[in-house]
C-alpha cells in the first residue's frame, strides 16, 4: 500500500482524522467528505497501530495515512497539525458520529464570517441513542467547569469537530497528549483572543467499538482543567 500522490495545487483544507482499528467507520466517513465542493480537500489519518484494514480502506479511498506510534488522542491531532498543508483545518472521528458532509459549509462560514476557529456543538442536534444519559451529565459537568475556570461560554466543551485557520496553531499552547486536548484547544483559541463562534451540527450513534473510558476519561479531562487553570494563576 502506498499514499495517493500529493497534488499539483496544494489544499486549501486538510481534514485530520485519529484512528486505532476503525474498519467499521473509517470508509464511511472518507465518503461522507464532499467530493464536488469546490475546495482542494486533503485527507490526513493519523493511525495509531491499527491492527485491522482501517489504513488499507483509507488509503484505497484517496486518504494519507500518517503512522503514530506514540498513543494519545490529542498526540495524533497534534501530529496531524504538524503534516497538514491546507490553511484550513477540519477535524472528525472516524466512527461516523459527525457530519463530514458538513466541511464545506463549515470552512465556507469561517471564511465568510471571517472567523478564525468554530467548533461544533454536538449536544443542540443529537440523534437518540448518539449519547448515554451519563455521557450527557459528564459533558454538563466538565463543559460547566471549563465555562466557570476560562469564561469560554461554550455548550459542548469535549465536541471532536472543529474547523479552523492553521495560521493560529502558533499562539496556540496545545500541551496535552490525551482526550483533554478537545478543551484545550478551545480554552486557547478563546484565551488568545481569536475570533470563536459555536455551531450546531447533527451528532449520530458511532460505528463500530466504543473506545472511551467515561469515568477515567472523565476525571482526567476535570483534572486536566484544574491543572492548567492553576498553572495560569501561577
Amino acid at each position: 500500500m502506498t499514499d495517493p500522490p500529493k497534488p499539483d495545487k496544494p489544499p486549501e483544507v486538510t481534514v485530520v482524522i485519529p484512528t486505532i482499528n476503525e474498519e467499521a467507520g473509517i470508509g464511511h466517513v472518507l465518503d461522507s467528505i464532499p467530493k464536488d465542493s469546490g475546495l482542494r480537500i486533503e485527507v490526513l489519518i493519523i493511525d495509531t497501530d491499527s491492527t485491522d484494514r482501517t489504513k488499507e480502506i483509507a488509503i484505497n479511498r484517496g486518504a494519507r495515512v500518517i503512522n503514530e506510534s506514540r498513543r494519545g488522542y490529542g498526540r495524533a491531532y497534534r501530529t496531524g497539525f504538524e503534516y497538514a498543508d491546507g490553511d484550513i483545518i477540519a477535524t472528525l472521528d472516524a466512527d461516523c458520529t459527525y457530519p463530514a458532509e458538513e466541511i464545506p459549509r463549515l470552512v465556507r462560514m469561517l471564511r465568510d464570517e471571517k472567523l478564525d476557529f468554530i467548533s461544533c456543538d454536538r449536544l443542540s442536534r443529537m440523534e437518540p441513542g448518539a449519547m448515554s444519559s451519563k455521557h450527557r451529565f459528564g459533558n454538563w459537568v466538565l463543559s460547566t467547569a471549563m465555562n466557570l475556570l476560562f469564561r469560554t461560554g461554550l455548550r459542548d466543551s469535549q465536541t471532536g469537530m472543529w474547523v479552523f485557520r492553521r495560521a493560529i496553531l502558533e499562539r496556540l499552547e496545545l500541551t496535552s497528549d490525551g482526550m483533554p486536548l478537545s478543551e484545550e484547544i478551545k480554552i486557547e483559541a478563546v484565551r488568545k483572543g481569536f475570533r470563536v463562534k459555536e455551531v450546531p451540527v447533527v451528532y449520530r450513534p458511532r460505528k463500530g467499538e466504543v473506545k472511551l473510558r467515561s469515568w477515567s476519561d472523565g476525571r482526567k479531562n476535570l483534572g486536566f482543567l484544574l491543572s492548567k487553570r492553576f498553572r495560569r494563576k501561577r
